[in-house]
């Protein structure tokens, strides 16, 4: 693709980039594809290859307007597009681009304005965002249906191990994960206690994906630079015992942490650190082998259906490339998979995507729950939490953490 940036872009890092990233694209359109939203919409605008056009011509000093911004908004951020890409266009570095450059020159709506500032004072924060879920669960009979439906039940986090053992990983505590699904955080601590590994937990807070996602850059990096802070200590090359890894349990937030390196990049105070944490961040796919689970009870032998489906998170397939990990362990275990269409397409939660955007999340979740639910699983497995719970608000089955599938404690085996 030719290019003509803006001469005050041209020569500075983040210009080069764009550039670049803009050249490497061919035009072929196998991007659309792939993509949710031009498949709902049949928009050129509102898929990977038209998107691209756009931020293009923002780079170029075309004027930046609502449209634009309207277009850049319905995109997921599932990461589809650059899986299915034959030139690696690193698209979600442009599209972080042209988001930053639209939101800093196109003022929104007052009612968007006050959303997503209210969603980045809440969600990233667990004290804040606990208290709020507590008061709707309370007053959950009060609520309409379509709001109750989006409200998980109180879950439990169970007893947790103390033991000691020679693998040691940090654990990322997330922000929404411990109170929307307590049940996966138990689960993933005591499975890996399981298999002989200890799980750290030094405290941090938000990956930063939230503020990220919502063009809010500088916030996203304080996030980031918390958490570095909490877990260095534990992972820096000269602690008395580093951590062998950085286990993140949402492969959303997964996503976000293997990208510190690169978000921080800039930085000479964290840039190294940032380096270190994204070469020791792993899902919790990445650490256990099929042998590590086969020696807790055998699932199906302790009532866990064998038939089930399994729902990849785009972050875990198209974010962490760890397409088909998830999938070969509960093989390999004696679960039977059954058939999901078009298994590498979003299920349109997106982090607040499924409040920004609510309709066009409900579509998706709609045709993959069809997608899911055609073959007559007993309970649907997944591996994010943002996953778990939207497809769990209309699942006419059980939506769990694969992990809760091998936890002695977990609701799954009761």
């Amino acid at each position: 693709m030719q290019t003509n940036l803006l001469s005050a872009l041209r020569d500075t890092d983040a210009g080069r980039e764009a550039d670049r990233i803009l050249r490497s694209c061919v035009h072929c359109g196998f991007c659309t594809a792939t993509c949710p939203t031009y498949q709902l919409l049949g928009d050129e605008l509102d898929g990977p290859r038209g998107r691209i056009y756009q931020i293009k011509g923002l780079l170029e000093g075309e004027a930046p307007t609502r449209t634009v911004q309207t277009h850049l908004d319905r995109c997921l951020t599932c990461l589809n597009c650059m899986t299915t890409c034959p030139s690696g266009v690193q698209y979600d570095r442009l599209l972080a681009t042209g988001r930053g450059i639209i939101e800093a020159r196109v003022r929104r709506p007052l009612v968007e304005r006050l959303l997503r500032r209210a969603l980045r004072l809440v969600v990233p924060y667990p004290r804040r965002f606990r208290a709020l879920l507590g008061l709707g669960q309370a007053m959950r009979p009060l609520l309409p249906a379509a709001l109750k439906a989006k409200l998980p039940a109180p879950g439990r986090l169970g007893p947790l191990p103390n033991r000691r053992h020679p693998r040691r990983v940090v654990m990322l505590e997330n922000c929404v994960e411990p109170a929307l699904t307590p049940a996966a955080v138990g689960a993933v601590i005591r499975v890996l206690d399981a298999g002989g590994i200890e799980v750290i937990r030094p405290g941090g807070g938000c990956c930063g994906a939230i503020s990220e996602h919502l063009a809010a850059g500088d916030e996203a990096r304080g996030f980031m630079r918390h958490n570095i802070d909490a877990w260095w200590p534990h992972i820096a090359p000269d602690a008395a015992q580093p951590a062998d890894a950085i286990v993140v349990t949402a492969s959303g937030c997964g996503a976000m942490v293997k990208a510190y390196g690169h978000h921080l990049k800039d930085d000479p105070s964290y840039a190294h650190k940032a380096a270190r944490v994204s070469a020791l961040a792993r899902d919790p796919a990445e650490l256990l082998t099929a042998a590590d689970l086969e020696r807790l009870p055998n699932p199906v032998a302790h009532g866990v259906p064998r038939r089930i489906a399994f729902h990849p998170p785009c972050t875990l397939q198209h974010g962490q490339k760890l397409m088909g990990r998830v999938e070969s362990l509960l093989r390999a275990c004696g679960f039977e998979l059954t058939p999901v269409r078009d298994a590498h397409s979003c299920c349109g939660s997106a982090g607040t995507y499924s409040i920004l955007q609510a309709g066009l999340s409900e579509q998706l979740r709609a045709r993959k729950l069809d997608a899911l639910q055609q073959a007559g699983p007993a309970l649907i497995a997944t591996a994010n939490v943002g996953c778990q719970t939207h497809l769990a608000a209309a699942a006419a089955v059980p939506v769990v953490h694969w992990l809760e599938l091998f936890d002695p404690a977990s609701r799954v085996l009761s």
